[in-house]
């Protein structure tokens, strides 16, 4: 990539950048001046692609999606007992997030490993209700997703029908280490 000299505008800001840099104790400053650095020539018409940031060191961990298949066939035929059951009936959104987050705090508090979340069945597709239904339960994998407690989520299965079916989920959690 060829050198190219900074037009005003650029000198201007470059100028700008170089005074809220600060040296490290310890160290010397090298003088980083805009003609050392190699700059791509302007294209007109096009965007300069942006560089991507990489994530941060201590990013949470999204709630897993895969469990061995013993889990998933005990969670299929309804033979794992929950420890915890979070019931989000009447609740608003704003409620019922606070209380998934409260239940999960508490349920790995108490070492617990599997959570029956009681969201609410989904509206059919045929109903004509005139107020819109199942908007907990759409947001439940946002919740999780976004939660502090993402990284110790295992897996979210549906719910065996003794359990609840449709109208519940299983929160899996990691197993402490």
């Amino acid at each position: 990539m060829a050198a190219r000299r900074l037009g005003p505008d650029e000198e201007a800001l470059w100028a700008r950048v170089r005074a809220t840099v600060r040296a490290i104790p310890g160290r010397k400053v090298a003088a980083a001046s805009p003609e050392r650095l190699p700059l791509p020539a302007p294209v007109k018409g096009v965007a300069a692609p942006s560089v991507p940031t990489p994530p941060p060191s201590h990013a949470r961990r999204e709630p897993g999606h895969t469990l061995d298949g013993g889990w998933d066939r005990r969670l299929a035929g309804g033979v794992v007992a929950p420890d915890r059951t979070i019931d989000l009936h009447g609740h608003t959104l704003a409620s019922a997030h606070a209380a998934l987050e409260m239940g999960l705090g508490q349920a790995l508090m108490h070492g617990d490993r599997v959570i029956l979340l009681v969201t609410g069945k989904p509206p059919r597709p045929e109903s004509q209700r005139p107020h819109a239904r199942g908007a907990i339960r759409a947001a439940i994998p946002d919740w999780l997703r976004l939660s502090a407690f993402s990284g110790a989520i295992a897996a979210v299965r549906n719910a065996h029908p003794r359990h609840g079916g449709a109208g519940a989920l299983y929160v899996v959690l990691r197993r402490r280490r």
